[in-house]
């Protein structure tokens, strides 16, 4: 299966929770659909990314980072790469990257989507990103990230700002997965 394979899989089974999240996962399909190269960050317009919120062991709080270039706290990820057999392998290797935490616990279904204007090295581009959740082992020491200015973790009533508009709408289904786990 490739990558591409595993994003229309992910899409076509993931179970939106509204409406407004349908037609987004509607507008996911559509683009996906389109190319086989929409997973790629050299597609043109637009890709696929994928991004994880880690939480704690306790279920308690959220591991945030402070963007070096956007300058805004933001749940961790990034493009897919050649190696990631699936959006979720892109998902938890971004996380454990710019974690620098081994041993997360990535949720089996995404639980969001969200489709934002960036500005990438090539210009600029819509980012796909399909998010999932993460507990972190018990103990977890972070370690900021060469694309990183800072990591934090945050109870959801003590969130950082500036936060990037759609991190906040995560946390409660981030923290209520965790919780079921």
């Amino acid at each position: 299966m490739t990558l591409h394979d595993d994003a229309l899989a992910v899409l076509t089974s993931w179970a939106a929770p509204t409406a407004e999240a349908e037609s987004t996962r509607q507008r996911f399909l559509g683009f996906v659909r389109s190319d086989a190269t929409t997973v790629w960050r050299e597609h043109p317009g637009g890709h696929v990314t994928a991004s994880t919120l880690v939480v704690d062991a306790a279920a308690e709080r959220v591991l945030l980072c402070l963007h070096g270039r956007i300058r805004s706290w933001v749940q961790l990820g990034g493009h897919c790469e050649p190696g990631d057999r699936s959006v979720a392998d892109a998902a938890l290797r971004e996380a454990t990257e710019e974690s620098g935490i081994a041993g997360l616990r990535l949720s089996e279904a995404p639980i969001g989507l969200d489709v934002h204007h960036v500005q990438c090295s090539g210009g600029s581009s819509l980012h796909y990103d399909v998010r999932y959740a993460a507990i972190a082992p018990p103990g977890a020491v972070e370690k900021v990230s060469a694309e990183s200015s800072a990591l934090g973790w945050f109870t959801p009533d003590a969130l950082p700002t500036p936060l990037a508009e759609a991190t906040e709408p995560l946390v409660a289904p981030a923290l209520a997965w965790a919780k079921r786990t």
